[in-house]
């Protein structure tokens, strides 16, 4: 996904009537940190350090992130005012020069066999980020960044995302279901822990297909066994089930996670 977007992979609703969005959504990498501070999400996203430069620099050469309003300059946090037409092409150039200069400034480092995780970073300004984000609590979220004073660039797929929401009708799931985001309808049904385990691990993707656009179970697999094995554990909380009362950042739903950790603990206290 490129551009600004947000779309539901899943939404189901427990019998108490708590809600359980899953979304994913692409934005400005330049915003992200301002998306995380949000503690009611899990979320996964697509990470600097694992995409080789080669793909970061396609990306920012054939899509760049540009900022979505050119603000005039003045004291507090928000702009009220805009450039002008001809500052704002001015501006445009500048940023595009500025990008230019990083993909010049990595190629350059990549010449030093700089690793990636340094080199990707000198990009990040000018990609697009994706992030799969689910919650049972958004109104927080669409009230501090739907709003004029929010950053232009959060504001804009804050509403895409309120947008989607609203309009979204939810599933009802029982006690014992589970949300499963990710998974093919011809994959409904499969045995739970099977499909538990492939969502996980298509989660911890940030996509349901593999990059040729075949999807392999077996790999989701291996994938999920590696998270669990190097307690990567975050792509297991946007699988839950409906249970009563507040449970980590959820209400009304448990994730798959504390099954997890509550695994991994009983393993290291037997062979303690």
């Amino acid at each position: 996904m490129a551009g600004y977007g947000a779309k539901i992979l899943l939404d189901s609703v427990a019998p108490t009537g708590e809600r359980l969005t899953t979304m994913e959504v692409c934005f400005p990498r330049f915003v992200l940190a301002e998306f995380n501070t949000h503690r009611q999400f899990s979320r996964n996203s697509a990470s600097s350090r694992a995409i080789p430069t080669s793909k970061l620099i396609e990306r920012v050469l054939s899509e760049p992130v540009l900022p979505l309003e050119w603000g005039r300059n003045q004291p507090g946090m928000a702009a009220s005012s805009l450039l002008d037409i001809e500052a704002v092409r001015i501006a445009e150039r500048a940023w595009l020069r500025a990008r230019d200069e990083a993909v010049e400034s990595v190629r350059e480092l990549q010449t030093l066999q700089v690793h990636k995780q340094v080199l990707n970073r000198l990009l990040e300004p000018f990609l697009w980020h994706t992030v799969i984000v689910t919650a049972t609590e958004w109104a927080n979220f669409f009230a501090l960044r739907c709003t004029p004073q929010a950053q232009p660039e959060i504001r804009e797929v804050a509403m895409k995302m309120r947008a989607a929401y609203e309009r979204h009708q939810p599933t009802p799931l029982m006690e014992g279901e589970w949300h499963t985001p990710l998974l093919q309808e011809d994959e409904f049904g499969l045995d739970i822990d099977l499909r538990k385990r492939v969502s996980a691990a298509r989660c911890a993707r940030v996509s349901y297909l593999t990059h040729d656009g075949a999807r392999d179970r077996s790999k989701d697999l291996d994938l999920c066994d590696r998270l669990m094995e190097q307690h990567h554990l975050s792509p297991f909380e946007h699988v839950a089930t409906p249970a009563s009362g507040a449970n980590a950042n959820f209400r009304g739903w448990r994730q798959m996670r504390a099954e997890v950790e509550e695994r991994s603990w009983l393993t290291r206290s037997a062979s303690a």
